[in-house]
């Protein structure tokens, strides 16, 4: 359904060395979009934009968001149609160290960005990708909708929350006759290929892997937890719509699972375990940081206005993840497989229009 759009289209990804980064540049690959990357150079080992070789095909610049003359000249001269911003500083415990690293990158990042397509005539589209955590979270027993408040307890959560305000205050102040920006609230995404630190799956694998217990902080925290090919196609469905219809899709929508697949860490920790045959998972003594315990989306929005669906349960999304980490420590070539799961995904996407 996107076909038409991407095939051939400018596209520029920042990020596009992270996690979901590279899975998106993958799949517009795919598409036969031109891309463009802009981002710092991975930083785990191993990492998913290596294992899938994602770097052939496209323009790399690996430089800093916050670098404002590298980063205009890279817009000026690939003259993207399509913008995907994805950097950011995005662990939450992290975010407890580096505090004053975690809003340059997040907030002033992004107004650098914001502002290097504003100076770009051929952007027509930005897909701005924020998080479920930009919530002022209540922890109450119903997912947020779209209009709610944002806030944040830690400096993660509330360095997206700003990032939200700023991206309507910008467009009510720069966009009514300029690109079409959206924002994109996704929820806790898991997929193969992500090594981050403090992230729930790549702590499973790697305790598996060294044959060690699983030790979780926080059983009882429950997420909305999904594929990371779940957030990316209610990205390019959104960069489609901005791009064909302009300012009508140019606001902020939850991208998250089904009520049924929000889940307690113990509980994914588990099915891990499961589906990798192997390992056991330990209660490990809370720290002193605080992180949510609850905290759900409600996609209402997303089903009526774009007709966008959830497409896995979380039992698939598990099962899927962990069989793309077996193959890949079992030394498979991971970007056949990697692309196999996105024509994968492809094929079972029902949604109800565009």
């Amino acid at each position: 359904m996107w076909k038409n759009t991407y095939q051939g289209k400018k596209v520029l990804i920042t990020g596009h060395t992270g996690f979901k980064g590279s899975w998106l540049t993958l799949w517009l690959k795919e598409l036969g979009a031109q891309v463009c990357g802009y981002a710092l150079a991975p930083n785990t080992r191993p990492a998913l934009f290596d294992a899938a070789q994602v770097s052939d095909g496209i323009v790399n610049v690996f430089e800093d968001i916050l670098d404002t003359e590298k980063l205009n000249k890279t817009f000026q001269e690939f003259q993207p149609e399509i913008v995907f911003h994805l950097a950011a500083q995005p662990l939450v415990r992290l975010s407890y160290a580096e505090p004053v690293m975690t809003y340059q990158t997040n907030v002033i990042g992004t107004l650098n960005v914001l502002e290097a397509a504003r100076k770009t005539a051929s952007v027509k589209a930005f897909v701005n990708v924020t998080t479920d955590k930009c919530y002022e979270n209540k922890e109450i027993n119903r997912g947020y909708k779209e209009d709610e408040p944002m806030g944040g307890y830690d400096m993660y959560s509330s360095s997206k929350g700003c990032v939200e305000i700023l991206s309507s205050s910008y467009r009510r102040s720069f966009l009514q006759n300029g690109y079409a920006m959206a924002t994109a609230r996704a929820g806790n995404v898991i997929g193969g290929g992500d090594w981050a630190a403090d992230r729930l799956i790549p702590d499973c694998v790697r305790a598996i892997e060294a044959k060690e217990e699983i030790e979780i902080r926080n059983p009882i925290a429950t997420r909305p937890w999904q594929h990371v090919l779940e957030p990316l196609s209610g990205y390019l469905l959104l960069g489609h719509l901005l791009y064909t219809q302009g300012q009508k899709y140019a606001e902020g929508f939850n991208l998250g699972p089904n009520a049924d697949s929000v889940l307690s860490v113990a509980d994914v920790a588990q099915l891990a375990v499961k589906e990798y045959g192997r390992g056991s998972v330990k209660i490990h003594k809370r720290d002193d940081l605080h992180e949510a315990n609850l905290l759900m989306l409600d996609i209402t929005k997303a089903k009526e206005i774009l007709g966008w669906e959830p497409t896995y349960t979380a039992q698939e999304a598990v099962a899927k993840t962990i069989d793309w980490y077996k193959r890949f420590y079992q030394a498979e070539p991971m970007l056949p497989f990697t692309l196999h799961q996105i024509h994968e995904y492809e094929e079972r996407i029902v949604w109800k229009k565009n």
